[in-house]
C-alpha cells in the first residue's frame, strides 16, 4: 500500500499550463504504476493517463494527447502531469491512483488513490 498526496492544482486561463505532482510514502514506489484520473461535476471518473514503473511504458487518453506529459522521479516518489494548452472542458478533480498490476486506464485496477486537486481552466 502507497499513501498518495496531489498538489499542484489551482485556477488557470485557457491556453495556459499547470503541473500537478502526486507524492507517495512508502518505500516501494518504484514498483507501482501510476494513473491520472480526472472527475467534472456530474459526469464519471476519466482516465487521462499513465505511466509503467520504469517511466518507460506511458499512455495517454486521446482527449489530452499531445498536450498533457506524465513523468515520474522514483527517487523522490513523485509523479508528475505537464498540462499544457489548457482548455475549459480539462476543468475537474484530478487524481493520481497506483497499482501493482500493468499500467490501465480502468480505475477499479487501480487500488490506492489521493484525495485529489481541483484543476479549473476559465475561458
Amino acid at each position: 500500500q502507497v499513501q498518495l498526496v496531489e498538489s499542484g492544482g489551482g485556477l488557470v486561463q485557457a491556453g495556459g499550463s499547470l503541473r500537478l505532482s502526486c507524492v507517495a510514502s512508502g518505500r516501494t514506489f518504484s514498483s507501482y504504476n501510476m494513473g491520472w484520473f480526472r472527475q467534472a461535476p456530474a459526469k464519471a471518473r476519466e482516465y487521462v493517463g499513465a505511466i509503467g514503473w520504469s517511466g518507460v511504458a506511458i499512455s495517454y487518453a486521446d482527449s489530452v494527447k499531445g498536450r498533457f506529459t506524465i513523468s515520474r522521479e522514483n527517487a523522490k516518489n513523485t509523479v508528475y502531469l505537464q498540462m499544457n494548452s489548457l482548455k475549459p472542458e480539462d476543468t475537474a478533480v484530478y487524481y493520481c491512483a497506483a497499482t501493482p498490476r500493468g499500467i490501465s486506464r480502468y480505475a477499479t485496477d487501480y487500488n490506492n488513490w489521493g484525495q485529489g486537486t481541483q484543476v479549473t481552466v476559465s475561458s
